[in-house]
């Protein structure tokens, strides 16, 4: 039986912790000038994958 290939685009946007699966926040690229000192503030903090999305992730990212 083959090895089952990591999803690269995934593996780069998230990281799987031993209880949590973490993300970066969105919408900091670019217009930040416009939005609060707290909301950019706020950005700067991962957060964790919503429940829907985990198994999703698990399966993209099977050696991890």
């Amino acid at each position: 039986m083959p090895k089952i290939k990591t999803h690269k685009a995934t593996a780069k946007r998230v990281v799987i912790t031993k209880k949590k699966i973490k993300k970066r926040k969105a919408g900091q690229g670019h217009f930040n000038a416009r939005q609060s000192g707290k909301t950019k503030r706020n950005k700067r903090r991962d957060v964790d994958v919503n429940k829907a999305y985990q198994k999703t992730i698990k399966q993209l990212m099977p050696y991890n």
